[in-house]
C-alpha cells in the first residue's frame, strides 16, 4: 500500500490556519480525537471519517486531566512513530499532537467542562471522580480548535460518548458525533490500548467478558427485559472466570446513563472488570426498536422500487424523505422568502410541521400529496435539498420520526449521516453498463427514442463521479453496508435478498 504523507502539527494557531485552507478548498473535516497506542479499533474509525469527509485529522494526546491519582498516566503507552506510520498508511491528512500546555492543562485552576452529575456518578464515574470532567474538558477543547464536520468515537467507551453527546447538544457545538461499532479480537475481547498490559493467563480469559454480554442479548432476544435477569446472566457467565474481578455489570438508559429495572426502548448493558492490574470496560446496546433499514446506492439502481417492494412485505414504514424536500420546497414557494435565502428558507423548514404516511403528505396540517409533485416544484427541488442549512433541519426530522424503528430509507448519504447507526445498512448497486441497459428499456416501454447505449453508459458515469464529489450528501458507501450488485438480477431476486438479510437482523 502506498505511504501518503501526513502534515503534523503542534501548534494550535498552525493547525487552525491549515484547516481555514482546507475549508476554503471545499469539502467536510472528520476528526478522530485519540491518546495514542492506535490499534485495529482506532484504525476502524479512521477508515470510516476517512470514507466520509474530505480531510481527516487524528489528535494525539495523553489527556492528564482524565487520569486518577493512581491510574496510570505515567504508564500509558506513547507510541508515536507506530501511530503516524499507521495514519500514513490510512490516508490521514493532520495529525495534531498539542503540548499541554497549549490546551491549558498545566494552569493551577484550568477552566474545565462539567457534565451533568447523573451521568457521571454510575457505571466508570463511580470509581473515576473527576475523569469525565477531564474528558469533556479536552474533547470540547479539540472540537473548538479543529471544528470537524463529524468527530468519531468508538461505542466500547459508551459512558464517554453519551456523555460527550450531552456535552455537544448542550454548549451548541457545530460538530456531530458519529458512533463506531465496537471491534473486537477474534476471541470477542474488544480492542484497547490496554490490553497490552494482559498476561498469557488473563487474556485467555478476558473474553469471558463478552461471552458475559452475548449470553445476556440473546436472552434479551428471547423476550427477556428485567434487569436483573439480564445482569445475572452476565454475572453467571463471569463466574466461570476466577481472574476475573468484577468492578460492576449495570443496564441504564444509552442516554441519559440511568439505571433501568426493565428495557423498554433501548438498554446499555456495561460491564468492568479487573484483570490483574488491568481494568477493562465492554457493553451491548439492546434495543426494543425493530431494526432501520438505511438503502443508498447510485442512480438508476433501483432503490425507490427495491425499497417499497421491501417495506410492503416486512410491514415496515417507507419513510419517503424526497417528499419531505419537495414539501419545503412547495412552502418556500408558496411564501415570502426567495430561493436563494437560505437561513430564511432553513428557519421555514425548522418550524414547519411534515407528516409523511404511506397515503399523504401533509405541511403545516395541509394536504400537499398533489402538490409537491408538479413540474413547478420539480424543477426547484434539486436547488433546495443542496442547501446545508436545509438539510440539516431536514435530516434532524428524519431521525425523529424513524426513533421509534421499524423504518426504511433510501438515498445518498442514509447509512453515512441520516442514520450512521442504522442496524440494517445496504449499498444497492449495479455497474454503469448495466443500469445503462435498464434505462434504454424504460425508454423503450415508455415510447421515447431509445438513446445509444455507450452514450448512456457515459453519461451515467458522470453522473456516479459528480454525486460522488458533492460537497452536500456525497455518494458513499458506508463502511459497514453490505453491498448488493444487481447486475443479472430480477427486482424480485433483489427484494427477496434484502428481505431475508433484514430477517437475520431482525432475528
Amino acid at each position: 500500500m502506498e505511504v501518503l504523507p501526513v502534515r503534523q502539527f503542534t501548534a494550535t494557531a498552525a493547525l487552525r490556519c491549515f484547516l481555514e485552507q482546507c475549508r476554503i478548498n471545499g469539502g467536510d473535516i472528520g476528526f478522530v480525537p485519540t491518546m495514542g497506542a492506535l490499534h485495529a479499533g482506532h484504525r476502524s474509525l479512521i477508515e470510516r471519517a476517512k470514507q466520509e469527509n474530505s480531510w481527516v485529522v487524528v489528535s494525539i494526546f495523553v489527556n492528564p486531566l482524565q487520569f486518577g491519582p493512581n491510574e496510570d498516566f505515567d504508564q500509558y503507552p506513547r507510541t508515536l512513530a507506530a501511530d503516524r506510520a499507521l495514519c500514513e498508511q490510512i490516508g490521514v491528512d493532520v495529525i495534531f499532537t498539542p503540548a499541554p500546555d497549549d490546551l491549558g492543562v498545566l494552569a493551577p485552576s484550568p477552566t474545565q467542562v462539567m457534565p451533568p452529575a447523573s451521568m457521571q456518578s454510575g457505571l466508570c464515574g463511580a470509581s473515576r471522580p473527576g475523569h469525565f470532567d477531564g474528558v469533556a474538558t479536552i474533547v470540547t477543547k479539540l472540537l473548538n480548535i479543529v471544528q470537524p464536520t463529524r468527530a468519531y468515537f468508538g461505542q466500547k467507551d459508551a459512558q464517554q460518548l453519551a456523555i460527550l453527546q450531552r456535552v455537544v447538544q448542550d454548549l451548541n457545538i457545530n460538530t456531530t458525533l458519529v458512533p463506531c461499532p465496537i471491534v473486537r479480537e477474534s476471541s470477542g475481547l474488544a480492542l484497547s490500548s490496554r490490553n497490552q498490559y494482559l498476561s498469557d493467563a488473563e487474556k485467555a480469559q478476558a473474553p469471558q467478558i463478552y461471552a458475559g454480554l452475548s449470553a445476556a442479548e440473546q436472552l434479551f432476544r428471547q423476550g427477556e427485559r428485567q434487569s436483573r435477569k439480564l445482569i445475572g446472566q452476565v454475572e453467571s457467565q463471569l463466574a466461570t472466570a476466577p481472574k476475573i474481578v468484577l468492578e460492576y455489570v449495570e443496564l441504564v438508559d444509552s442516554e441519559t446513563l440511568t439505571p433501568l429495572s426493565e428495557v423498554s426502548k433501548t438498554g446499555l448493558l456495561a460491564v468492568a472488570a479487573r484483570l490483574g492490574k488491568t481494568r477493562l470496560i465492554d457493553n451491548v446496546l439492546l434495543r426494543t426498536r425493530k431494526p432501520i433499514v438505511a438503502i443508498d446506492g447510485p442512480a438508476g439502481a433501483g432503490k425507490s422500487s427495491v425499497t417499497k417492494m421491501v417495506a410492503q412485505q416486512l410491514g415496515l414504514f417507507y419513510l419517503d424523505t424526497g417528499a419531505m424536500y419537495r414539501s419545503i420546497t412547495w412552502l418556500v414557494m408558496n411564501s415570502d422568502v426567495r430561493l436563494t435565502d437560505e437561513p430564511g428558507i432553513a428557519e421555514l423548514a425548522n418550524q414547519a410541521t411534515i407528516e409523511v404516511t404511506e397515503t399523504y403528505v401533509k405541511v403545516n396540517d395541509q394536504d400537499v400529496t398533489q402538490a409537491i409533485r408538479t413540474p413547478e416544484v420539480t424543477a426547484n427541488v434539486s436547488a433546495i435539498a443542496a442547501q446545508g442549512a436545509v438539510r440539516q433541519v431536514l435530516v434532524r426530522q428524519q431521525q425523529e420520526a424513524a426513533a421509534r424503528g421499524g423504518v426504511i430509507l433510501e438515498g445518498r448519504d442514509i447509512g453515512t449521516h441520516v442514520f450512521p447507526d442504522a442496524e440494517l445498512k445496504i449499498f444497492l448497486t449495479a455497474t454503469p453498463a448495466e443500469r445503462a441497459r435498464r434505462r434504454q428499456k424504460d425508454l423503450e416501454r415508455m415510447g421515447q427514442p431509445a438513446e445509444d447505449l455507450a452514450a448512456l453508459e457515459q453519461s451515467i458515469a458522470e453522473r456516479d463521479a459528480k454525486d460522488s464529489n458533492r460537497l452536500i450528501a456525497p455518494l458513499r458507501k458506508a463502511s459497514d453496508a453490505v453491498e448488493v450488485v444487481t447486475d443479472g438480477m430480477t427486482i424480485e431476486q433483489v427484494v427477496a435478498k434484502l428481505v431475508a438479510m433484514y430477517r437475520s437482523v431482525a432475528g
